[in-house]
């Protein structure tokens, strides 16, 4: 792969960690774990089975250095008699003056004094250990002896009693242990290797089956869904998200293909009005008067197939989270005097406390939203329209009051969805859009918006949507 100048190293290793395949990773960190558990574990054993063994040859020294000190007090009270030490077949055994001198020796040391003068001046004052190289009968150059050394008082005068034992048998044991190791270790190593990668394997196995019956299902299938395994691990709520997933694509789905076939039959009625009235104003015989009015009606068609192509795409951005803006602020008065226009004959309120409340938005598109409310109302009969404005809760709202017939009962639960009209409003030419862009709109920018009927009589919009950083209640 190419390097840009200047990448940063880690970011590369990230990128080539990353194409390793996850059961390897996890195989691989699973084995270097345990090779450092085994090289801790077999340093930590080799070292204590030498501290143990060498407190076992410590133990053997004591006793042994008691017996040598019961010799040469049984020698100073016999001074004629034979060397003790001798004739009790020590191999490494000393007795020593406090000034170093041999008092008393193995035969197989011969004159070899064990300690040196620094060794002999600190066991003076108490019991040492010591080691040196082996004097009596060495295996090879690198055997070792160990000795303790002690004070002890024979005959009334003080000398130095020293006893040593070879450390052979200790380090063969660790060498043969360290062999030990370095063949089992590695065998150990590969096996929990393979036990980590089939580990990694059949924990990944259950989002394989998943992969596999993803990549069965197809778009406007609906019902088909994953497996969901009984565990409730993370697994299992994969499983549950992706089947969340596949709920909402399938409802998005059934909406698409709704407003598809929503929006071809409400096409399909102008243009089949508009081609009626070419094919009249083509016809032989036509009057002048009968040709203007023909292409009057299909202008007129072509304005509606205009209208509704706008709101489909205006519908269409909301749903696709075309939201109103974020930053901007639009005084609601400002907004009630743009609308005003758009439905002559009709009065419009909003009283100056309503008026100085900011909304959050895009002044164009929260025109937009509270016309068609407004519209809406016009179109249905009312004669007044009161808008009012407040903060709730950390959102802006704003209701549109009107004394008209109302929303129809059975109407109002549909009355935000797309191309949905009363029975009653289908011959007024709408394309029953207007509410469904508020309402889309609305939960774009994170807020909603709803209808019922007034118990006075009339109807009451309102849209909610949240404050955005420029906007603060009155008084805040």
């Amino acid at each position: 792969m190419p390097v840009t100048r200047g990448e940063d190293p880690a970011g590369r290793r990230a990128r080539a960690v990353a194409r390793i395949p996850i059961r390897i990773r996890v195989a691989a960190t699973f084995a270097l774990v345990m090779a450092l558990l085994l090289v801790v574990a077999g340093v930590g054993l080799y070292a204590a089975l030498g501290a143990t063994l060498r407190s076992s040859i410590d133990d053997g020294l004591r006793s042994r250095s008691s017996d040598v000190a019961a010799l040469a007090a049984d020698a100073a009270a016999e001074p004629r008699g034979p060397s003790p030490l001798t004739a009790e077949g020590e191999t490494v055994a000393q007795i020593l003056s406090v000034d170093g001198r041999v008092v008393d020796s193995s035969a197989a040391l011969g004159g070899t004094r064990l300690l040196t003068p620094d060794q002999v001046r600190r066991a003076r004052a108490g019991t040492i250990h010591a080691e040196r190289p082996t004097v009596v009968h060495p295996v090879d150059g690198d055997d070792t002896t160990r000795l303790l050394a002690r004070p002890v008082t024979a005959g009334g005068r003080r000398v130095i009693v020293v006893v040593g034992a070879t450390l052979e048998p200790v380090e063969v044991a660790q060498h043969r242990l360290a062999g030990l190791l370095l063949v089992g270790g590695p065998v150990l190593l590969l096996l929990a290797s393979l036990a980590g990668y089939g580990a990694a394997a059949g924990a990944l196995r259950p989002m394989d089956r998943m992969r596999e019956a993803a990549a069965t299902i197809r778009t406007g299938r609906s019902g088909t869904r994953l497996d969901v395994p009984p565990a409730g691990d993370e697994v299992a709520r994969l499983a549950v998200t992706l089947n969340e997933m596949l709920d909402r694509l399938d409802d998005a789905f059934r909406r698409e293909r709704s407003f598809v076939d929503d929006a071809s039959h409400e096409m399909r009625t102008p243009l089949a009005l508009v081609k009626g009235e070419l094919e009249l104003a083509m016809r032989d015989g036509a009057t002048i008067e009968e040709l203007r009015e023909a292409i009057a009606s299909a202008a007129e068609e072509n304005d509606r197939l205009v209208a509704l192509a706008q709101d489909l795409l205006v519908l269409a951005r909301a749903e696709d989270g075309v939201v109103l803006g974020g930053g901007s602020t639009v005084p609601l008065g400002v907004l009630v005097d743009r609308v005003r226009g758009q439905v002559a004959g009709r009065e419009v309120v909003v009283d100056d406390a309503d008026a100085s409340v900011e909304v959050p938005g895009d002044a164009v598109v929260l025109e937009r939203v509270l016309g068609n409310v407004v519209r809406n109302a016009a179109e249905a009969g009312a004669r007044r329209v009161e808008v009012r404005g407040s903060h709730r809760a950390g959102m802006v709202e704003i209701r549109v009051l009107d004394d008209g017939p109302g929303f129809p009962a059975a109407f109002l639960p549909r009355a935000f969805e797309r191309f949905a009209r009363a029975d009653e409003a289908r011959g007024r030419g709408g394309t029953g859009l207007g509410l469904a862009i508020v309402r889309s709109t609305a939960v774009a920018a994170g807020g909603s918006a709803g209808a019922v009927n007034r118990p006075e009589g009339g109807a009451e919009v309102w849209v909610r949507l949240p404050l955005s950083s420029g906007a603060h209640p009155p008084g805040g």
